[in-house]
């Protein structure tokens, strides 16, 4: 059992989602790379927060916080 690549071009790309949800086709799977990363990012996020001091972490908010107001300008 063979899996396709997912086309770049939008028609073909559409094809393909397509045949995907009918059963024609079947999905690429993600490359172990890819999958390990996300896992590792799943877990990063966590512990880095473990790391820090609450002074640290309200930092951060406030710095994520005036970017996302600075984008509504």
């Amino acid at each position: 059992m063979t899996t396709k690549k997912r086309p770049r071009d939008p028609n073909q790309l559409a094809k393909f989602i397509v045949d995907v949800a009918t059963g024609e086709a079947e999905q690429q799977e993600e490359s172990g790379l890819t999958k390990r990363a996300r896992a590792g990012g799943a877990k990063g996020g966590p512990a880095r927060a473990k790391t820090l001091t609450e002074k640290q972490r309200a930092e951060i908010a406030s710095i994520a916080a005036q970017a996302r107001w600075k984008k509504q300008d």
